[in-house]
């Protein structure tokens, strides 16, 4: 792991956001509440802060630091026929955030894939359409602060 002791305690916040290519009817049967296994973005946005707060577990040289805040916001849109996931993490430490960020929306957007796959299945049980696309970091701020 790379020695981070000489650095200062300052605030970091990410944000990092992923998007999930789905069925319309799929987007609409998560906006309805009518996918079998449950509370789609409910699940995710649990799975997201846990996966947040597990991050060093996951990836191997990421150093566990203290987690201030996680938000995790969706976007459904059944004409575009996908569900975006927006993840925000906020720290008071030695090192950035984005790893937490971009580890919490991949795993709401695998949630969500899970929870959807009766309904994404073509006849041969494959998955044709459906697809994790875009996920990066949006942004990484640094912020001197009173932490």
């Amino acid at each position: 792991m790379v020695d981070i002791s000489a650095k200062e305690d300052i605030i970091r916040i990410s944000e990092a956001y992923g998007r999930l290519r789905l069925k319309r009817n799929t987007v609409l049967a998560i906006k309805r509440g009518e996918v079998p296994k449950g509370d789609v973005l409910g699940c995710a946005e649990a799975a997201a802060i846990l996966a947040v707060k597990n991050t060093p577990f996951t990836i191997p040289l990421c150093h566990p630091i203290g987690i201030s805040s996680v938000s995790v916001r969706f976007n459904l849109d059944r004409d575009g026929g996908f569900v975006e996931v927006f993840v925000m993490v906020k720290s008071v430490g030695k090192t950035g955030v984005e790893m937490e960020a971009l580890h919490g929306v991949t795993v709401a957007l695998l949630t969500i894939w899970d929870m959807v796959k009766a309904l994404e299945k073509d006849e041969s049980g494959n998955y044709p359409t459906t697809k994790i696309e875009e996920i990066r970091v949006l942004s990484k701020v640094k912020e001197v602060g009173e932490g």
